[in-house]
């Protein structure tokens, strides 16, 4: 059932989770669903474990840290809204308010270096979903990890599309300093209104710049992720979004192709449908022309970058704009030669 669009959510969809025999639908006459929708929902998560271990080829980590499941900034595209089914929930409009907070993760990370098994080793702060979502402007739990991995010099690689990111240049430069920290943004377009759209509840694109520029000048190394092009609506953009992120700073630059597991090639659909009707047709075949003719293709070595002509030509273009930016080259790798454990850490571990 279709609702009046509360201000700042992706959709209002909220399609049947695919492993639940029961749906719950809201009741629309309700005054205070009718009035704003839905408000947002915060769970307390109660694992144990804080690290999850990753085994893709395609991405260059093997550790990631999510302090929060779901995410308040409601970007239509995401590729984890299928995880909120694993937990219930709907990868619709669940997703973006019903957020599982791990309160314990700061707590949990430091066990986890305190431990002697720990091998000193990069992690991923997200890689699921955002760390900097709104509700950490609140509850802080990412500085607090932040803060674990400068006790320990651990290095931290953080992908964002907040601007809440540069509350945090201060912990993030003095890991830099012993090498241990850099930081991408994710900057998807240049204008505010398809952001706005788009990405509802992220910081628009001026502010996401405004960001990189204040990590830069704490001497954090700071490049710019396009995540994820969208073939036929973004991919326009490329040259000017990566000359405004070198402007401020930037010294790298990477880019993600756009990939549409289930369910969410139907919320993609319907939010094309609502907002960008006449360019719908143009974006869904240009999606099938770099993903073998589907909207998805999970294949390692092809998930990230797409097959075929279109992709070719994305990829090109991408290519010579990072050239003539000088953003065609990596970050400075990150280092675990600064790695501690604090004095009596065998003694904190026994009471632990």
């Amino acid at each position: 059932m279709d609702r009046p669009r509360p201000p700042g959510r992706g959709t209002t969809a909220a399609p049947p989770n695919r492993y639940e025999p029961l749906h719950v639908e809201l009741d629309a006459t309700d005054p205070e669903v009718a009035a704003s929708g839905p408000p947002t929902v915060f769970y307390r998560d109660a694992s144990r474990t804080i690290l999850a271990e990753n085994a893709s080829p395609d991405v260059g980590f093997r550790f990631s840290l999510n302090p929060y499941r779901g995410c308040e900034h409601g970007c239509i595209y995401c590729y984890a809204r299928p995880t909120h089914e694993y937990l219930g929930f709907s990868a619709g409009l669940d997703f973006e308010r019903r957020i599982v907070v791990k309160e314990d993760a700061p707590a949990l990370l430091r066990a986890t270096f305190l431990a002697p098994r720990w091998e000193p080793q990069v992690v991923a702060l997200s890689g699921n979903t955002d760390c900097y979502q709104p509700i950490e402007r609140r509850l802080g739990l990412t500085r607090r990890c932040l803060e674990v991995f400068l006790e320990f010099r651990n290095p931290v690689a953080v992908v964002t599309k907040s601007a809440l990111v540069a509350r945090d240049a201060d912990v993030l430069g003095a890991l830099a300093a012993h090498g241990a920290a850099h930081v991408l943004v994710s900057v998807t377009t240049l204008d505010p209104e398809l952001a706005r759209r788009m990405e509802p509840r992220a910081a628009q694109p001026a502010r996401r710049l405004e960001a990189l520029a204040t990590l830069a000048a704490a001497g954090v190394p700071v490049g710019v992720l396009l995540g994820p092009v969208i073939p036929g609506l973004n991919d326009a953009e490329i040259p000017r979004i990566l000359a405004a992120a070198r402007a401020v700073g930037a010294r790298s630059a990477s880019w993600v192709l756009l990939r549409l597991p289930q369910p969410v090639d139907t919320l993609f659909e319907r939010w094309l449908a609502e907002h960008y009707p006449e360019r719908r047709a143009r974006v869904l075949a240009r999606i099938r022309d770099t993903r073998g003719g589907r909207l998805s293709d999970a294949t390692f070595g092809r998930r990230q970058s797409g097959a075929g002509e279109y992709a070719a030509q994305i990829a090109a273009l991408f290519a010579a704009a990072a050239r003539r930016c000088g953003l065609d080259r990596p970050l400075p790798p990150l280092s675990a030669a600064a790695f501690r454990r604090p004095p009596g850490a065998g003694e904190q571990l026994r009471l632990l």
